[in-house]
C-alpha cells in the first residue's frame, strides 16, 4: 500500500500514484533518469510528460515537485492528478434524501454513472457527491446502471462501506423499481421471471445461457396506459442488466433501452432518451444498529 498521499483531492478524485520497481541487481539503473522511467511507465507521447514535469505535476511523498533530471530511484513514489478529458454535463440534479454519519442517500438522475470510470469521471454520481458534500471518502455501497434514475446509497467514510455493501452481498436489502414497457394482453401478471444471466468483460449486453437459473425478477402491472404500461420491479437477484435482460425476455424491452433488443450508436452526450428505469425504493436493517431504513425516489419516469 502507498503512502498518505501528498496531494489533496481534485474534482473530487484522489491523486494517482506509480511507484518505481525494485533494485535489479543485474541492472542497478534501467532507466537514467526519473523522466526515462515516467515515458516508460505511464507510455503517453514523451512531450506529455515533459509538459507535467515542468507544470510540477509529479511530486515525491513529501509533496515537492519532481524536476525529471534527477537520476532514477529504486522503489520511489510518484503522485500526480491525472489530465481529464471534457464531458458533458448531464442534465438533472444528484439530489441529497438523507444524511448522516454513515451514510449519504442520493436520488440519481439518468444518464449520471454511478462511480467515475472510463468516460464518465467529473459526471459521476460520487465525483459530484464528493464534491457537493465535502466527504473525500464518500463511496457508492452499490450500483445503478447509467441510464437508471433513483436511490442509490453511499457511505461517507470507508470504515462505513463494508458493512453497508454487506446488505447488498447478504440481500437483506429490498429493491423496488418502477419499470415502463410495452403492454402485451397475452401476459399475466404478477409474474416471476428467471433465466441464467452471464454479463461478460468487454460485451454490451448481458447472454442468456441455457443452465439453471441465476437470475430471479418478481415483476407486476400498476398501470395501462394504451400501448404501454407501467410495472414494479423487484429484483430477488442482483445480476448486471437483469431487469433489462428479463423485460427482454418476455419481448416487452424498457422504453428508451439502448442496449435491449438491439445495440443502438447512441452518442455519450446524446440525454434525449432516457431509460424508462427508476430505483424507486431501498430498505433494509442498518447493519450498524439495527434500525429499518427505507427510502423512496422522487422521480416520476415519463410516458412520453
Amino acid at each position: 500500500m502507498p503512502p498518505k498521499s501528498p496531494l489533496p483531492p481534485r474534482h473530487g478524485l484522489q491523486a494517482a500514484w506509480v511507484r518505481t520497481p525494485d533494485r535489479d541487481p543485474a541492472n542497478p539503473l534501467p532507466w537514467p533518469t526519473m523522466r526515462d522511467w515516467l515515458v516508460h511507465k505511464l507510455a503517453p507521447a514523451p512531450e506529455d510528460v515533459d509538459e507535467m514535469l515542468d507544470a510540477g505535476a509529479f511530486v515525491d511523498d513529501k509533496g515537492r515537485p519532481w524536476t525529471g533530471r534527477e537520476i532514477y530511484r529504486p522503489h520511489t513514489f510518484v503522485w500526480f492528478h491525472r489530465t481529464l478529458r471534457e464531458e458533458a454535463e448531464v442534465p438533472g440534479e444528484l439530489r441529497v434524501l438523507h444524511r448522516d454519519e454513515r451514510i449519504v442517500v442520493l436520488d440519481k438522475p439518468h444518464f449520471l454513472s454511478t462511480i467515475p470510470r472510463g468516460r464518465h469521471v467529473v459526471q459521476s454520481a460520487v465525483v459530484k457527491a464528493r464534491q457537493q458534500l465535502d466527504l473525500p471518502e464518500l463511496s457508492a455501497a452499490h450500483r445503478l446502471d447509467r441510464g437508471t434514475a433513483g436511490v442509490l446509497l453511499m457511505t461517507t467514510q470507508k470504515r462505513w462501506r463494508a458493512a453497508y455493501h454487506s446488505v447488498f452481498t447478504e440481500r437483506t436489502v429490498t429493491k423496488v423499481y418502477r419499470a415502463i414497457a410495452p403492454f402485451d394482453e397475452t401476459l399475466t401478471f404478477p409474474r416471476k421471471v428467471e433465466s441464467h444471466l452471464v454479463k461478460r468483460v468487454g460485451t454490451m449486453q448481458a447472454e442468456t445461457l441455457d443452465l439453471p437459473p441465476n437470475a430471479f425478477t418478481e415483476i407486476d402491472l400498476l398501470e395501462r396506459r394504451g400501448d404501454l404500461a407501467l410495472y414494479e420491479v423487484r429484483p430477488l437477484t442482483g445480476k448486471t442488466h437483469q431487469i433489462r435482460a428479463h423485460f427482454d425476455q418476455l419481448s416487452i424491452p424498457l422504453l428508451g433501452d439502448p442496449l435491449y433488443p438491439e445495440v443502438l450508436p447512441t452518442p455519450i452526450d446524446d440525454f434525449s432518451t432516457p431509460l424508462r428505469l427508476l430505483a424507486y425504493s431501498l430498505a433494509f436493517p442498518d447493519p450498524v444498529d439495527g434500525t429499518q431504513r427505507h427510502f423512496t425516489s422522487g422521480h416520476i419516469l415519463s410516458w412520453t
